[in-house]
């Protein structure tokens, strides 16, 4: 999916639900490119996992832990000087864990802006205390 806006739209991903909140804005580099010149798949699935577990820390008010990648699908490619802005909404909350969904969208050429969905992912964290055990997510 493009989205080609006007030069003077803020450029937010018009289809993001009123819930998605941004979470993470990077950028990658070349030292993050592969031999094609495109990025390291496993350099956006570690920025996605930085920026998915914001809302479980917040949530949980302390340590969380990935403990599955429910889903994770590369849409386009991702090339260095893209700015990346990593949205997120939770889409459930269990006893112990917490379920996120996370889109990625690219913003490129400057001068002509594009914006582009590079990635979205389902992500699980499992809230954890001091001895790294599973705790309940929500204290009363």
């Amino acid at each position: 999916m493009t989205l080609t806006p006007s030069p003077q739209t803020l450029l937010t991903p018009p289809e993001l639900h009123p819930e998605m909140e941004l979470v993470m804005r990077v950028m990658p580099m070349p030292k993050d490119a592969n031999g094609n010149g495109d990025i390291f798949g496993g350099w956006i699935m570690a920025q996605v996992d930085l920026a998915a577990c914001v809302l479980p820390m917040r949530i949980s008010k302390g340590r969380v832990a990935t403990v599955a990648v429910n889903e994770f699908v590369f849409r386009s490619a991702v090339s260095v000087g893209d700015l990346l802005s990593l949205y997120a909404r939770v889409e459930r909350i269990g006893t112990t864990s917490i379920t996120v969904h996370v889109e990625v969208w690219a913003e490129r050429r400057p001068a002509d802006p594009l914006l582009v969905k590079v990635t979205e992912a389902k992500v699980t964290y499992v809230a954890i205390d001091r001895e790294g055990q599973p705790r309940p997510v929500l204290s009363a």
